[in-house]
C-alpha cells in the first residue's frame, strides 16, 4: 500500500518493515536481491560473503556515509553477510497462448501520421518496439467481482523478460463518456490488487473468501485499471527486475500506449493517475514520462496522490509531531522518545539533503536507513499500527490487516487465476525483495517532488491524506505542498481552507484548500488507506475531482 514495508500497506512498507536499525539492517542486508543496476555491480560482483569485500565495494563514500556504515556494522551479525545469494529467484510461471488480442509495440511504432503541412511523425512517441500487450476478456459471471466489462492480461517487454499484470473494469455508469483511472499501490513492491479488494474496487473479499459488493467503488463513475508494478509484484513476473521509479515509468507509459491503441473507445476519455504511499514517488515520475511525449494517445488530465511519500526532507520532520500528539490524535511516544526524534532530525535532514544534491546510491541509502530507524522505528516498537494511529497492529503477518491474508488466499485459487489468465504459480500481496532493491538503489529519498512544478504547468494535482495515518501522515503531506517552489506557491499558501462535506450532511468529512492547479485535502478519520476507512467520502471527492470542481479555470 505503500511505502515502506511496502507494505505499507502496501505502501509504507519498507519504512515500517525496517522497524529498528537492527531489524532493518538484517532484513535489508541479509535478504535476496533481484538483478540490480550498473551502480550496484561493484557491490555484487565483489561480494565474496565477507564483511571485508563489502567494504571494498563501498570505497569512496563520504565521511558521513562511512560513519553510518560503521554504526550499521555493529548491529549486523557476521552471519548476515554470508547469505548465499542477494538475488531473488524469478517466480515460477507458465506462458499462456489463449489470448483474445496481442498488440505488438513494433507494429504500433511503425504507424505514422501526416501533419497539416508536409511533415509527418510517429502516431505514438516513445520506444515501444520491445513491448507487446496481451489481452483477454474476463467473463464477469465466473468471478462475480462485478457485472461490467473487464479485461486482464500482461504487458511484455520481451527484450528484458518483464511481464506486468493488469486488470481493467469498465465504469458502472457511462463507460463511453466516463473518465479512465489508473490505480497504483505502493511499497515499493505491493500489488495494486490489494487496492482493488481492500479499498476501492468493485468488490472486497471476506474471511470465508466470498465476494462482497462495494457500493462505493471507484468504478461507479469511472473505468479503472489496476496494475501490478513493478515486475515481480502480485501476478507480474520477470527474470530481471526494476529497482527504481524512473525505469518503472517507461513500462507504465508502454502499457497505457498499447492499451489505448487496442481500445481507442477509452482513449478519447479523460485519463487520470491515482495512487497512494510510494505512489507519491511513482506518480510524479509516471506523469512526467507521459507528458514528455508530444505525440501520445494518453489523454492525461490530472493526478491524485493519497498519503504519499514525495518529499522526504520535509515529511520526515513531521513524524515526531504526529507521534507526539500534535497531529490531532493522542501521543503514542513518551517525552524522551520525542526528544530523541528531535535530536535525530538535523542528521536525518542532512543525509537527505546530500541525497537530493548528489543522488548517488551510497549517498541516498544511508539517508533511508538512518531516518527510518530514527523516526519510524520508535513508533513501530510500540506495537501501534503505522497505518492508523488509532489502534494496535493486530495482524503483523498481514501488515496489520487480516483482510490482506484473505485477499491473498482468494487470488491464489486456481479458478481465479484461470479466469484471469494468470501465468505465475502464486500471488503475494507484497514482494519484500523489490522493496529492498528500491531501498538499495537509493530510490527512497530521491527528490521527485521537484517534478511537480512542471506537472502543475500542464495538469491539476491533488494531494489527499487520511489524518490518522502515521507512515505518510497528513502533517508532512500538507507541509511539502506548502514549501514546494512553484509560481503559485504564495497564492496556494494564502488560499482559504474550506470544508469537505457530503451533499446534505451536517458535518464535514475533511478540509481542503486549492489554488491554480494544486489542491490539498485532509480526510478525517482515515488512515493510510483512505478509501477503506472512509469509502463514501472518498468516492465523493473522487467524483468531484474527476468532474473538475477544483481544476483551475
Amino acid at each position: 500500500m505503500r511505502i515502506a514495508t511496502s507494505t505499507v500497506l502496501l505502501g509504507a512498507a519498507s519504512a515500517a518493515s525496517a522497524a529498528s536499525f537492527q531489524q532493518n539492517a538484517q532484513q535489508v542486508l541479509s535478504g535476496g536481491f533481484d538483478r540490480v543496476h550498473d551502480t550496484m555491480k561493484p557491490f555484487t560482483e565483489s561480494f565474496a560473503s565477507t564483511r571485508e569485500s563489502f567494504e571494498e565495494a563501498l570505497k569512496g563514500m563520504d565521511s558521513q556515509t562511512k560513519a553510518l556504515w560503521d554504526e550499521l556494522k555493529l548491529l549486523v551479525p557476521e552471519g548476515a553477510f554470508n547469505h548465499s545469494s542477494w538475488f531473488s529467484k524469478p517466480k515460477p510461471h507458465r506462458r499462456r497462448h489463449d489470448w483474445d488480442h496481442v498488440v505488438k509495440g513494433e507494429e504500433v511504432q511503425k504507424l505514422w501520421v501526416q501533419d497539416t503541412g508536409s511533415d509527418s511523425h510517429r502516431e505514438i512517441d516513445g520506444r515501444l518496439d520491445n513491448y507487446n500487450l496481451r489481452v483477454r476478456a474476463v467473463d464477469p459471471s465466473k468471478l462475480g467481482i462485478d457485472t461490467v466489462k473487464q479485461y486482464s492480461g500482461y504487458l511484455d517487454d520481451e527484450a528484458k523478460d518483464k511481464h506486468l499484470f493488469y486488470w481493467f473494469f469498465e465504469s458502472r455508469n457511462d463507460p463511453k463518456n466516463d473518465p479512465v483511472v489508473l490505480w497504483l499501490n505502493g511499497g515499493p513492491g505491493c500489488s495494486s490488487l490489494t487496492g482493488l479488494f481492500l479499498e476501492l474496487g468493485p468488490s472486497s473479499i471476506d474471511k470465508k473468501l466470498k465476494v462482497v459488493n462495494n457500493e462505493f467503488a471507484w468504478n461507479n463513475n469511472a473505468s479503472v485499471i489496476f496494475l501490478d508494478q513493478p515486475v515481480n509484484v502480485g501476478y507480474s513476473y520477470s527474470g530481471s527486475s526494476v529497482s527504481n521509479t524512473v525505469a518503472a515509468g517507461k513500462d507504465v507509459y508502454a502499457l497505457l500506449s498499447l492499451f489505448f491503441h487496442q481500445f481507442p473507445e477509452y482513449a478519447k476519455q479523460d485519463f487520470h493517475i491515482a495512487g497512494e504511499s510510494y505512489a507519491g514517488h511513482y506518480i510524479p515520475v509516471f506523469a512526467s514520462e507521459i507528458l514528455s511525449h508530444k505525440n501520445r494517445n494518453i489523454n492525461l488530465k490530472s493526478v491524485l496522490i493519497g498519503n504519499g511519500l514525495t518529499d522526504g526532507y520535509t515529511q520526515y520532520e513531521h513524524y515526531r509531531p504526529m507521534a507526539c500528539g500534535e497531529g490531532g490524535y493522542p501521543a503514542v511516544l513518551g517525552e524522551s522518545e520525542c526528544q530523541s526524534m528531535d535530536n535525530a532530525l538535523p542528521r536525518c535532514q542532512s543525509l537527505i539533503k546530500s541525497c537530493y544534491e548528489g543522488g548517488g546510491t551510497w549517498t541516498c541509502v544511508p539517508a533511508s536507513i538512518y531516518c527510518n530507524n530514527a523516526f519510524i522505528g520508535p513508533y513501530q516498537r510500540t506495537g501501534q499500527n503505522v497505518y492508523d494511529i488509532r489502534g494496535k497492529c493486530e495482524d503483523s503477518s498481514n501488515l496489520c490487516y487480516s483482510a490482506l491474508g484473505w485477499i491473498s488466499d482468494y487470488l491464489n485459487q486456481k479458478s481465479v487465476m484461470d479466469a484471469l489468465g494468470v501465468e505465475v504459480g502464486s500471488y503475494d500481496s507484497c514482494n519484500f525483495d523489490i522493496n529492498r532493491n528500491f531501498l538499495f538503489q537509493g530510490d527512497w529519498m530521491q527528490p521527485f517532488h521537484r517534478l511537480v512544478p512542471n506537472i502543475l504547468k500542464e495538469i491539476p494535482v491533488l494531494i489527499y491524506a487520511g489524518d490518522a495515518d502515521f507512515i505518510c501522515n497528513w502533517l508532512g503531506n500538507q507541509a511539502w505542498t506548502e514549501v514546494l517552489e512553484w509560481p503559485g506557491k504564495k497564492a496556494f499558501n494564502d488560499a482559504k481552507i474550506n470544508d469537505l462535506s457530503l451533499a446534505g450532511a451536517k458535518k464535514e468529512y475533511g478540509k481542503f484548500k486549492t489554488s491554480g492547479n494544486f489542491t490539498f485535502m485532509r480526510i478525517y478519520g482515515a488512515g493510510h488507506m483512505v478509501p477503506m476507512d472512509q469509502p463514501e467520502p472518498s468516492l465523493d471527492f473522487l467524483n468531484r475531482w474527476l468532474g473538475g470542481e477544483w481544476f483551475a479555470k
